[in-house]
């Protein structure tokens, strides 16, 4: 099953993109704190993990795709020091959250935020050295034609990372993680966030993302060279890699 199938608002018959926009405008304001607190804090572990993969690269121009509230380009723009970020994402809530943050920590300079579709990328072929995307890639609506969009802003030679829930296979872990995010997540989003479908689409995606070999299979497809993915904490998490 691929995910263009899961779509946060069962009842609604408009597109999973539109659906996925009005998701995260409705939680755009408890966001950065559910995700740490449900994760433990350790998505801010995994995501230092995945920016280091671009490390010996070196890009100076970097797109991030899906990003949010920013929190990923924030911590790109730490470890690698680019000389410019642009962040694109679906969501206007989310965007003002990390417009605030940009602000509040004097990076206008280096790093803007643009309203737009993941999946038409308003960019020339060739754009930037490299491309992120964290906890994004599963709220494509159409998976292969988003990330075949990333590869042609890519720079011949940048390099793409993406960082994605992926589903533990080991026991206990695959238990806990699925008793964790089928019961407690929706729980703690319904009680801080008021959008209850939100946390309840969020295991439901990640159940049906092709995730492991069959995603780095569709990088291939698109035309990635070099794919690898890095499962973290026994699968819970994956960093995937491709090569323009």
């Amino acid at each position: 099953m691929m995910s263009e199938n899961v779509t946060p608002y069962k009842d609604q018959q408009v597109a999973k993109k539109e659906q996925v926009a009005t998701m995260f405008n409705n939680i755009s304001k408890t966001y950065d704190f559910l995700n740490h607190f449900m994760s433990l804090g350790i998505d801010i572990i995994w995501r230092k993990m995945a920016i280091k993969e671009l490390l010996k690269d070196k890009p100076q121009t970097i797109l991030d795709v899906a990003t949010g509230t920013g929190d990923f380009a924030f911590e790109a723009l730490e470890i690698l020091k680019p000389s410019k970020i642009v962040g694109v994402d679906i969501s206007e809530g989310m965007l003002a959250v990390a417009r605030e943050k940009i602000i509040k920590r004097k990076k206008s300079d280096v790093f803007e935020v643009r309203l737009g579709d993941s999946e038409k990328l308003l960019f020339e072929d060739d754009s930037f050295d490299a491309i992120t995307v964290a906890y994004g890639v599963r709220n494509f609506e159409n998976l292969e034609k988003g990330i075949a969009d990333m590869r042609r802003v890519l720079k011949p030679g940048g390099k793409a990372v993406i960082l994605e829930f992926s589903k533990p296979k080991v026991f206990p872990v695959k238990q806990l993680y699925n008793f964790y995010f089928q019961h407690v997540t929706p729980t703690i989003g319904k009680v801080f966030s008021k959008d209850a479908s939100a946390y309840s689409y969020l295991p439901e995606s990640v159940n049906a993302f092709p995730d492991g070999e069959t995603f780095t299979k569709l990088m291939d497809k698109v035309g990635y060279k070099d794919t690898k993915c890095r499962p973290l904490a026994f699968g819970i998490c994956s960093i995937y890699t491709g090569v323009k």
